[in-house]
């Protein structure tokens, strides 16, 4: 099973595009579960659900893979533990050792880094409204740095799609 990534920035288009994907190709989708996650914290989030987010990301992408394995050629993620471990390095100025550890290690076939040029939208989650275009420069920088296979995605949705889709076949037609 090859698994695509999207990454990148707050309100960069990730879940619009992601789920757009995995649509398109009638495959399973793995949702970001941070969301999920603070949508029911009755406090401030802390360093240490970072690493509960990072588990359940991980978790849940687990339990769709070996649900569809031998269904779908593919499976289509929204985010990964790469955006948890940014999260951690600019909100605590680190992240957990594991969750290093697995975002060098866990296996992926292709990311697409949204850039940020979409209008902001306002939601209680989100918190760099100004800040998206560094961190889309130290999503890039990472990507890099660790030998990733990425790809950048940009333009409005319907350009979005038909990229992320020229590149997802590439990625699942190669041997």
């Amino acid at each position: 099973m090859r698994k695509v990534v999207i990454t990148g920035a707050e309100c960069s288009g990730k879940s619009s595009l992601s789920e757009d994907l995995a649509h398109y190709f009638g495959v399973p989708w793995v949702p970001e579960m941070a969301r999920q996650y603070l949508e029911v914290l009755d406090r401030p989030y802390d360093e240490s659900d970072l690493l509960r987010i990072a588990q359940l990301q991980v978790r849940t992408e687990d339990e769709r893979q070996a649900e569809s394995y031998l269904a779908a050629p593919l499976l289509v993620c929204d985010t990964d533990l790469l955006t948890i471990r940014i999260w951690g390095e600019e909100k605590f100025g680190r992240s957990d050792p594991w969750i290093v550890q697995q975002t060098e290690e866990r296996p992926y076939d292709l990311w697409l880094l949204c850039r940020p040029d979409i209008p902001w939208v306002y939601d209680p989650q989100r918190e760099n409204p100004h800040d998206r275009d560094r961190l889309f420069a130290v999503y890039e920088k990472t990507l890099k740095s660790l030998g990733k296979r990425y790809a950048i995605v940009e333009g409005e949705r319907s350009k979005r799609l038909a990229l992320a889709i020229a590149l997802t076949k590439g990625v699942t037609t190669a041997s």
